[in-house]
């Protein structure tokens, strides 16, 4: 298993790389401005301001329905509902203090439901209440939190949820004992961007903790039993060396890695093997393509399509690469 020594160093991005990068929409231009090209915080905050008005951005949210709902619906198989476009606003850093998100997100609080979406005690639910499986209530939590809504209850539910090894199932109820990586990277994501929003505790902090010894005992995907690197997804059939963006539910490598960033994780030689998957994937010209594309209805295009360059992929393996360079 690789270790890597301290002095090991990150692929640096070439000059065109960085261009291409900023040669974009909003939303990947000012995470690039910020994590990349480190430019002064005045000219980061102007590019952001500008996802609510420019680019993918402005287009989802042009297509909320004066009802609240996007794609007619709280939640669906698609990936062009109401948590789906949610979801997305948080990827592409959509200011939660801008008007335009105070809008679209205030009409989902006040008037979507949960009606026809989930089982039928749930029909009643606002939307920042939840349902019941784990993995949609962690990305309702998690957007919601990001968004400043009230999703105390939601993280509540998650926390009484947390399986003995630490991670979480949608499964649980019908009695599967074991963690499933898809559903515990949906409630990680929730418990960090709540934690992020000032509803810290001991508990919240002591499970988000187990969480996350869950994803690094298994060095981001290999079984914990075996040793033996997990190759599909057993529900889905999802291969998790494969990239994908948006992941929606499922689970990569790179979005594992790219959550122990965001929350500060300090990286060790569990996560070698994972950077090395990472930088194996690099193209000849520096980028890192979109492998796969889940099936199912986008809202809007976020990148050229499967097996082209990605400018997601490529801003998320570069920061996760930086962040692992820069491990004390």
């Amino acid at each position: 298993m690789p270790t890597h020594s301290p002095k090991w160093q990150a692929p640096q991005p070439t000059s065109s790389v960085i261009r291409w990068l900023l040669d974009s929409d909003p939303a990947i231009r000012w995470q690039v401005m910020r994590d990349l090209t480190n430019a002064p915080d005045k000219e980061v905050a102007a590019e952001r301001a500008r996802v609510a008005t420019k680019g993918a951005g402005a287009r989802l949210l042009a297509l909320q329905a004066p009802d609240g709902r996007w794609g007619g619906a709280a939640w669906n198989h698609g990936w062009d509902s109401t948590m789906h476009a949610l979801l997305l606003l948080r990827e592409m850093g959509l200011d939660p203090e801008s008007s335009e998100a105070r809008r679209a997100v205030g009409l989902v609080r006040d008037r979507v439901t949960w009606q026809g979406c989930g089982p039928q005690e749930a029909d009643d639910n606002p939307f920042f209440v939840g349902e019941v499986e784990p993995c949609i209530n962690g990305q309702v939590a998690a957007s919601g939190a990001y968004f400043g809504q009230d999703v105390q209850g939601i993280i509540d539910q998650l926390l009484s949820e947390q399986l003995t090894d630490g991670g979480w199932n949608c499964e649980a109820p019908n009695g599967s004992m074991r963690s499933s990586f898809n559903t515990t990277i949906c409630v990680l994501e929730a418990l960090l961007e709540y934690e992020r929003a000032g509803g810290g505790s001991p508990k919240l902090s002591a499970a988000h903790l187990q969480g996350q010894e869950y994803l690094l005992e298994r060095r981001l995907f290999h079984r914990r039993s075996t040793g033996e690197v997990i190759e599909r997804d057993r529900k889905s059939d999802a291969i998790w060396t494969r990239f994908a963006f948006p992941t929606w539910w499922h689970y990569d490598v790179l979005r594992g890695l790219e959550y122990l960033r965001s929350a500060d994780v300090t990286p060790d030689k569990r996560v070698a093997e994972a950077i090395d998957l990472v930088v194996s994937k690099r193209g000849s010209d520096g980028r890192w393509p979109l492998d796969t594309l889940y099936p199912g209805k986008m809202p809007v295009e976020t990148d050229e399509g499967e097996g082209q360059p990605s400018r997601w992929n490529t801003l998320r393996a570069l920061r996760v690469l930086d962040w692992y360079s820069a491990r004390d």
